[in-house]
């Protein structure tokens, strides 16, 4: 392994390579907002254009370095074409640290049938464009030098790196190698770049950009900063051509979960993510790391049950990060389907306002699977639908039909027992009491344990909450519930609920 003895310095392409593949290029104003979102996030380099495109190109690069703080390097890009690095100086003379990125591609391929020119021919261009760069900043700034589809140069690596020896003794300081198309291992990549790495003297920067075409690029780029290349070339959002540039949150994390000391601001991430895809019109994918909406999504009850028992963790079972790292106030989210189980029924219910114990949750969890299993994922309204139909109303042998006052202390209580009726008269001290020991004189077994009332929706429309306890003949506690803005049906639908509940577990 390389020996890293500096911080990673990242080096935004979101208003150059990322402009470029988007359907709409932003105009000037509009990257002058990116670029104030980049300076927050605290980037050490940023791309701010390719001067010679075209004149609105020209304008945003010259808008860009003149609003730029002194402390971030602004960067033009160049091809190695006299007119393209003239334009690209005079675009960004106003910065304070100023950089010429010129390129030009190196592999055996793009030489012989896209640039239709020698080894040779290639080498000397490059050479004398690095030279008539560093002559044209002088000492007002630096020039990085890329070797275009570097990604590509296995068979002839002997041959770019004496050419990047004398490319640096012309004036280059930093040298980027690009996996312009992404064709191979990470591993193979980053071999090569250790390779330059060790070629080149240690005070010249060694940068990276990888584009996405096989979804490798961040690891890419990780691996590539621990093999030497310092600077990391990464956008926002991972926009790019194709299927993208190296995507900078990732990148950030990834480095920070390794231990590395990121000098970004990290909580920036999530909110920029949003304007990003706002004004690139390209949707965040729902899956996409880290910033998808999904990204925090858990659907599997085994996932569920960690993640409940970690979410107030640094350390989550089954998150790479806390979300606050990068700003996201949302937490982990449940979603209920025919995988999911008990402890997903628990917090939805429980986040929605409503009262519940996990024993309540495993008892109507088989339902809203079996809801799942017909219709895919579970609104919270159908789960509250559930919790109302099987918590509050549980269907059971157990049905209460009246209660009605006598003579005296006497009560009569009228209910059914499967088809068959009662009709009971007791003497009780007010309708519970009364309720209990009318059941128990019809020959039923009940151990009342316990009661409590709460309002439940607190405000003008709240309503009565009883909650009974009773022994099971299994001697554990139950538990069940009713509601009604009428105390006393609360209390009814609370007893005779429990009286289903604790006949269907005879059931069972």
């Amino acid at each position: 392994m390389s020996e890293i003895i500096k911080r990673p310095f990242f080096y935004d392409i979101t208003l150059r390579d990322g402009n470029q593949s988007l359907k709409k290029p932003w105009n000037t104003q509009e990257k002058e907002i990116i670029f104030k979102h980049l300076t927050e996030l605290g980037v050490q380099g940023i791309e701010v254009g390719f001067a010679a495109a075209s004149e609105m190109d020209f304008e945003a690069c010259e808008r860009l370095s003149q609003i730029a703080p002194d402390n971030i390097v602004i960067s033009a890009l160049a091809r190695c074409v006299k007119n393209d690095i003239l334009k690209a100086a005079e675009s960004i003379q106003s910065a304070q640290k100023q950089r010429i990125h010129t390129f030009i591609a190196m592999s055996p391929f793009n030489m012989e049938y896209v640039l239709n020119k020698s080894p040779m021919e290639v080498r000397k261009q490059a050479i004398e464009a690095v030279q008539f760069a560093k002559e044209t900043l002088g000492n007002k700034g630096e020039v990085q030098f890329s070797v275009e589809h570097f990604g590509d140069c296995i068979e002839n690596i002997d041959f770019v790196i004496d050419a990047l020896k004398e490319i640096v003794q012309a004036g280059a300081t930093v040298i980027n190698l690009p996996n312009t198309v992404e064709r191979t291992r990470p591993s193979i990549f980053v071999s090569l770049v250790e390779k330059v790495y060790n070629a080149l003297p240690k005070d010249i920067t060694i940068s990276v950009h990888n584009h996405n075409d096989l979804g490798m690029a961040t690891a890419t780029t990780v691996e590539s900063y621990f093999k030497g290349a310092v600077q990391l070339e990464c956008a926002l959002n991972g926009l790019g051509e194709r299927a993208g540039n190296t995507n900078m949150y990732e990148v950030a994390v990834a480095l920070h979960n390794a231990g590395v000391d990121v000098p970004l601001n990290l909580s920036k991430i999530y909110e920029l993510a949003l304007i990003i895809s706002d004004m690139s019109n390209v949707k965040i994918y729902e899956k996409a790391p880290l910033i998808g909406p999904e990204a925090l999504a858990h659907r599997s009850g085994i996932h569920q049950d960690g993640a409940i028992k970690t979410k107030d963790m640094e350390k989550g079972a089954y998150r790479p990060i806390h979300p606050s790292l990068i700003g996201r106030k949302d937490d982990e989210k449940l979603g209920f389907t025919s995988q999911s189980g008990k402890t997903a029924i628990y917090e939805i219910i429980s986040e929605a306002g409503y009262p519940i114990t996990l024993g309540e949750a495993q008892r109507i969890a088989p339902i809203a699977k079996e809801a799942a299993e017909k219709i895919g994922e579970l609104s919270t309204r159908h789960i509250i639908d559930i919790y109302y139909n099987n918590v509050l109303t549980v269907k059971g042998a157990f049905k209460f039909i009246n209660m009605e006052k006598g003579d005296g202390d006497n009560i009569r209580l009228e209910f059914k027992y499967k088809e068959t009726p009662y009709d009971i008269i007791v003497a009780g001290n007010g309708p519970i009491d009364a309720c209990i020991k009318a059941i128990h004189k019809a020959g039923f077994d009940c151990e009342f344990l316990n009661y409590e009332q709460k309002a439940l929706n607190m405000g003008s429309d709240a309503i009565g909450m009883t909650i009974m306890y009773f022994k099971a003949p299994n001697g554990t506690t139950i538990i069940s519930r009713g509601c009604d803005e009428n105390t006393f049906m609360a209390n009814m639908k609370a007893i005779f609920n429990g009286l289903n509940i604790i006949e269907n577990m005879k059931n069972y």
